[in-house]
């Protein structure tokens, strides 16, 4: 159910972008800051905010790279931000999750090297997303170039990103390891980022995961169909619709039939009335394993699989952990409390993000809340953001995990991880303040928990504006809006 709480002001002062002396043309843009007149408010969320901004555009923002430049897209005097302090290169799906977060809204140049980063072109002149060993949930980078467009309204960047989308989504369609089965109308291969065994119960594991570290060397991970990974196709699939329509081009009637086809496999085959959840896995002999996947709940809300009364079902049922959301829960029988796995019971801050984002896109503002207050104590306690904690205790853990032949090997947790910071920093943009990018310009439906106090983002860039925005009361339901002193809509023109 939708908590609206007390009435909101919302304020937008919009500046000129390109006012005063010009910049040069490959300065990154100064990031925004966040005050609260909450001095409380102000030490735990506006202190994690302008960390999580260092983690992104200052400590994992590096230097252009030429061996990364294998579409030939890239700007050379244009950094590109890397997975993190244990990570050097961008990857895949950090890219893409990093420029979805934030990075798309906060520089768009850095996001748009960073995108085209992880992009090969064939002898052909064909695009693609890269095609390395962690494939199948690759189709990710296409809702993060759809955004990107959303947000700059940068039209080549668009007509190279559909090309991209078109030849990433047929290659997948056709490969044989992580495609298509036709039996059950979904994709195969495993669960989103979960590329350890530590993330999948016994089938298809064994209890001494004696196969391999890594999820796809096992043949019913690699023939198994995943809630997250389907999920995301759906999204691929619309937002290659998007760019096909946008673009004019006759291909969009395709995409938009194959994402329907898709959206019901997926209900057909993953929602669990009994648990009032969608399952986690389906292997290939038809078992189901009626197990939480804290991503893939997350984007059945964010990308509308799930249907207003699965929704409200999916919000009702979750389980969550003290410190957030879990990767997957509960723990499988070769894991504990005191021995979470790496990627089972335990929390990455990249879920908590995404199901915050979930939370807010349901009008749950209490519940979005919480959310966004424990990663902000988990930054705060533990000097910066994290790649996985202990979900009991809160502390820096790396869970446990087959390494080589050593069987529940401890893992580190890595430090300055990006994806953990852009999660905290989308917090904020999408759910506090609710901005909302669409191809005729940008929203607000912002949640402002009661006891945060009135807050202020300013030095936001949104094409050629330079935006204030501040909130004034709490909850979700707005009072009044006003623009440069005078009434409106929650709305600013793409224009």
């Amino acid at each position: 159910m939708k908590r609206l709480g007390h009435a909101l002001l919302v304020l937008v002062t919009m500046g000129s972008a390109l006012a005063g002396a010009a910049a040069p043309a490959t300065a990154s843009p100064a990031p925004p800051s966040l005050v609260f007149a909450n001095p409380d408010s102000q030490a735990l969320f506006g202190s994690a905010y302008a960390a999580a901004l260092q983690n992104l555009l200052r400590t994992n923002t590096i230097a252009y790279d030429a061996k990364y430049d294998r579409a030939g897209l890239l700007d050379p005097a244009t950094g590109i931000v890397r997975a993190g302090g244990g990570y050097a290169q961008p990857w895949t799906r950090d890219a893409s999750v990093n420029s979805w977060n934030a990075a798309s809204l906060l520089d768009p140049a850095l996001a748009k090297n960073t995108l085209w980063a992880v992009v090969d072109k064939d002898a052909t002149g064909a695009l693609r997303v890269q095609q390395d060993d962690q494939q199948w949930d690759q189709v990710v980078w296409v809702t993060a170039a759809w955004h990107h467009y959303l947000v700059t309204g940068d039209r080549g960047f668009l007509e190279n990103a559909y090309r991209t989308a078109a030849d990433t989504l047929a290659i997948r369609e056709h490969a044989t390891t992580a495609g298509y089965n036709t039996a059950y109308g979904l994709f195969t291969g495993a669960s989103f980022f979960n590329d350890g065994i530590a993330g999948y119960p016994a089938p298809p594991a064994d209890a001494t995961e004696s196969v391999s570290t890594g999820s796809m060397p096992w043949p019913g991970v690699a023939s198994g169909m995943y809630l997250s990974t389907n999920e995301l196709y759906y999204a691929a699939y619309v937002n290659a619709a998007n760019m096909a329509e946008t673009l004019a081009r006759p291909e969009t009637a395709g995409y938009r039939a194959r994402a329907e086809a898709l959206r019901t496999a997926i209900n057909d085959h993953f929602w669990n009335p009994a648990t009032g959840l969608y399952d986690y896995q389906l292997l290939a002999d038809g078992r189901r394993g009626a197990f939480q996947e804290g991503t893939g709940l997350a984007f059945a809300l964010i990308f509308g699989v799930a249907n207003p009364a699965q929704a409200r079902s999916i919000v009702s049922h979750a389980r969550e952990l003290p410190w957030g959301m879990p990767d997957t829960y509960p723990n499988w029988a070769r894991y504990s409390d005191a021995q979470p796995g790496r990627h089972n019971a335990i929390v990455w801050p990249l879920v908590q993000g995404l199901w915050a984002k979930a939370l807010a896109g349901q009008g749950e503002t209490n519940a979005y809340a919480a959310e966004t207050a424990r990663l902000a104590k988990l930054a705060g306690a533990n000097s910066g953001f994290w790649e996985i904690h202990h979900g009991t205790t809160g502390v820096v853990d790396g869970g446990w995990q087959r390494l080589g032949d050593t069987v529940k090997f401890h893992w580190g947790s890595e430090p300055d991880q990006t994806w953990s910071a852009t999660a905290f920093l989308d917090m904020i943009h999408t759910g506090l303040f609710g901005l909302t990018f669409t191809d005729r310009g940008l929203s607000f439906t912002p949640h402002l928990p009661a006891g945060w106090g009135d807050v202020t983002l300013r030095n936001v860039r949104y094409r050629a504006a330079n935006l204030t925005v501040t909130l004034h009361g709490a909850g979700a339901a707005i009072r009044s809006v006003a623009v440069d002193g005078r009434a409106a809509r929650a709305e600013l023109p793409a224009t």
